[in-house]
């Protein structure tokens, strides 16, 4: 027997009694007459004290032990002299009468502790020491306690989990399909899903009612953020339902994971249009912790001489600012990194305009243009106070609220407007159903061409697309996106109509979505659902940089596995199996 008992369990109700205890050393300290090890296994921690005075031998032994090996005590449960009540085995030790060296262990390459010496690079590589830090222990066993939660909840409510396939057709979803090609049918390729999109709409026309699945998804994007190639969605659908039944269903979801794990009553989620956040909040997944909107005010200006409000206003473009509450200390170069913060090419700004009303009266980066009444006028359009800076910026409207959206941003990380364990959870509604792409000016649909449209916007769909709204929602956490959902179109002719304002082809929607097209045929329900990224949502509930720090063993921010070293080269006989030659190496 190994263990009588996890280095966790005992406190002083076992004063005086013999267990057995096996773990890693954590550390190990000498005091001449006394050596104390604490001993670490993934319950917590326990001191074994070793008292030469008694047992000499064994002692000895105690010291020569290193970080990390592994090794088997057996002693006595006493009450601890120098308690440490920060840890629940605190007030007691173990008196130990053997020892057993399992197996002994190199110097690690960091320190197992949550504040380690380690840098990702080095931690990924020996990612098997990282997960026996104390912090990603925790965040590893939350993510399984969200899991148990999350299945809980979604049996009770009778939906069944049902696992789809990971070879799949590659179809056109927004990513590139990772592609896996097929020994038996040379040239032809699977593809590694990237989400079970269809598949869970075909188990609505199969009549599974409701479905559920913690599943894992392929995307090969370029790699920026903290992105992974493969990460873990919480992939739901459920037939006959309106969009109110989808957001109570997982509204619900959310506020039983928030009481399990963080103790947190959630009150009901606010809902803000697709609209009002892109133009309040510059995002489309505003953080609400603070408040701090965009306003706009170009329909509100005193007339002026300054070119560049009056070069936006003919051009059709916005003059929005924000109010930087209690701001207006801020120096010279502070300001000027703001300036710079709206320059980079992602915003394409120009420059901004600033008010600042301090002691010393109102001062603005645009004095020779303005009057005082003037600024005076413009600082009650953000319902300024003595203290406040004004943030202006003029350009188009994308350009304006993509910058704004991320200066506000910037602006509450500075000034610490929110705190560390404070949350805004709600939803936002009524995307629209397409976009015009950027590059070739063709209209393309926002989500997936499956998305329904309002009923009241039908009649725009032929002639006036873009000004469709969908029944898609997004549940938005601390300004992240956690969920995306929508009601599915389960009517053959409207997702006809959908494809063809998408300019596909027969052929094409044939190859591409024919399989499901033919099954609408024989009857589809009024299906929606959704889809949580659980990597994101373990991370805002455990505190982490990057998503990567609550998955066991992720890829690095370049895609790599840096401790299996993959991917790699592999020998040219198992290409010539497949058909597949190289064309040339990076």
């Amino acid at each position: 027997m190994y263990r009588t008992h996890h280095c966790g369990a005992l406190n002083k109700s076992f004063i005086g009694k013999t267990v057995t205890l096996s773990g890693w050393v954590q550390n190990n300290r000498d005091f001449g007459k006394l050596t104390f090890i604490d001993l670490r296994d993934r319950f917590g921690i326990t001191q074994i004290v070793f008292n030469e005075e008694e047992q000499e031998i064994l002692s000895k032994e105690a010291r020569q032990l290193g970080r990390e090996f592994v090794i088997q005590i057996e002693g006595t449960v006493i009450e601890r002299s120098n308690k440490n009540l920060n840890i629940p085995t605190g007030e007691i030790e173990i008196a130990a009468n053997t020892l057993k060296i399992i197996s002994k262990s190199e110097t690690p390459p960091f320190t197992i502790i949550d504040e380690t010496d380690g840098s990702e690079e080095l931690r990924l590589k020996h990612r098997y020491l990282d997960i026996r830090r104390p912090i990603m222990r925790d965040r590893l066993i939350t993510r399984a306690k969200m899991v148990q939660i999350i299945r809980a909840y979604l049996d009770q409510k009778e939906f069944v989990e049902i696992e789809t396939p990971t070879f799949i057709k590659s179809t056109p979803e927004g990513a590139r399909d990772f592609l896996v090609p097929s020994r038996l049918h040379q040239g032809q390729f699977y593809a590694l899903p990237q989400s079970p999109q269809i598949l869970k709409q075909l188990l609505m026309v199969s009549g599974m009612d409701r479905y559920y699945q913690i599943v894992k998804c392929y995307r090969d994007e370029d790699f920026r953020g903290d992105r992974q190639p493969e990460f873990t969605q919480v992939d739901c659908e459920m037939s006959f339902v309106h969009q109110e039944d989808v957001l109570q269903m997982f509204e619900g979801l959310t506020k039983k994971v928030f009481q399990e794990i963080k103790s947190i009553s959630l009150p009901d989620f606010q809902r803000i249009s697709f609209h009002d956040a892109m133009k309040y909040y510059g995002s489309d997944k505003p953080d609400l912790r603070f408040d701090c909107k965009i306003i706009e005010i170009q329909d509100s200006l005193p007339a002026t001489e300054f070119a560049v409000f009056n070069q936006t206003i003919a051009n059709k473009g916005i003059i929005a600012g924000l109010n930087a509450k209690g701001c207006a200390a801020y120096t010279r170069k502070q300001l000027d990194h703001l300036t710079d913060f709206v320059k980079e090419p992602h915003r394409g700004l120009q420059g901004l305009v600033w008010i600042r009303w301090n002691d010393e009266g109102i001062k603005s980066s645009v004095d020779k243009f303005f009057s005082a009444e003037q600024l005076e006028a413009i600082l009650k359009l953000f319902n300024a106070e003595k203290g406040d800076l004004i943030l202006i910026a003029a350009e188009k409207a994308s350009k304006v609220r993509k910058s704004l959206g991320d200066l506000r941003l910037e602006l509450a990380k500075q000034n610490q407007w929110y705190q560390e364990n404070q949350y805004s959870v709600l939803w936002v509604i009524d995307f629209p159903l397409f976009e015009e792409d950027e590059d070739t000016g063709e209209t393309i649909f926002m989500h997936h061409p499956f998305c329904m449209p309002h009923e009241n916007d039908l009649q725009y769909l032929e002639n006036e697309p873009l000004k469709v709204k969908g029944q898609l929602y997004d549940l938005v956490i601390n300004g992240n996106e956690v969920l995306s959902g929508s009601i599915r179109i389960h009517d053959k002719a409207l997702q006809d109509r959908i494809f063809k304002i998408l300019g596909m082809s027969e052929t094409e929607i044939e190859n591409k979505f024919g399989f499901m097209v033919n099954a609408f045929k024989y009857g589809a329900p009024p299906h929606g659902g959704c889809a949580f990224g659980l990597d994101r949502w373990v991370l805002l509930l455990t505190g982490g940089d990057t998503i990567r720090d609550v998955i066991a063993f992720p890829k690095s921010s370049n895609g790599k596995d840096m401790m299996m070293d993959a991917p790699t080269f592999v020998d040219i006989k198992q290409l010539d199996e497949l058909g597949i030659q190289i064309k040339s190496k990076p």
